[in-house]
């Protein structure tokens, strides 16, 4: 098992969230794969969104249902910053984890994270447990108070 699995599921512990992690497989980097991979409506699939503040260079994590695009007029003036796409070597370097398998679970503190409250609209929802084709399913309100995410409209 990867070091990035492991973390995600010692995340999910340390938060009180179980979580059966499982490896599809075929890859489910995108939330049209990730949804057949799961047998799920591909707004069911949380999109794990990593961005970089065009002042700060801080990152942001948003999380977004895969049939939704995350708005960024919202979410920069949500966080006070214009944003721009963090570049992937970045994002593996600071939280470990590679595009596609970018888990909302067992992010660095230094990242803030933002969560589309439309997730809460469903009773489960899959999101990417630190490869790319790991996934695990959660109660969306369970989901986003393991990840220490802030409910905001952003899509």
């Amino acid at each position: 098992m990867s070091r990035s699995i492991d973390r995600v599921r010692r995340a999910a512990e340390e938060a009180g969230l179980e979580i059966d992690v499982r490896r599809m497989g075929e890859s489910t980097r995108t939330a049209e794969e990730a949804a057949q991979q799961c047998g799920c409506a591909v707004a069911q699939i949380v999109k794990s969104l990593i961005f970089t503040g065009g002042k700060t260079g801080r990152l942001y994590l948003f999380l977004v249902s895969g049939s939704r695009q995350l708005d960024l007029a919202k979410a920069s003036a949500l966080i006070g910053e214009p944003l721009q796409r963090a570049d992937p070597r970045r994002i593996r370097e600071e939280t470990g984890f590679a595009i596609g398998g970018v888990s909302p679970l067992g992010q660095p503190d230094s990242v803030r994270r933002y969560a589309d409250e439309s997730l809460l609209g469903f009773d489960t929802v899959w999101s990417a447990a630190g490869a790319h084709d790991a996934v695990f399913s959660a109660a969306p309100a369970a989901l986003l108070a393991a990840a220490k995410a802030e409910g905001a409209d952003i899509t």
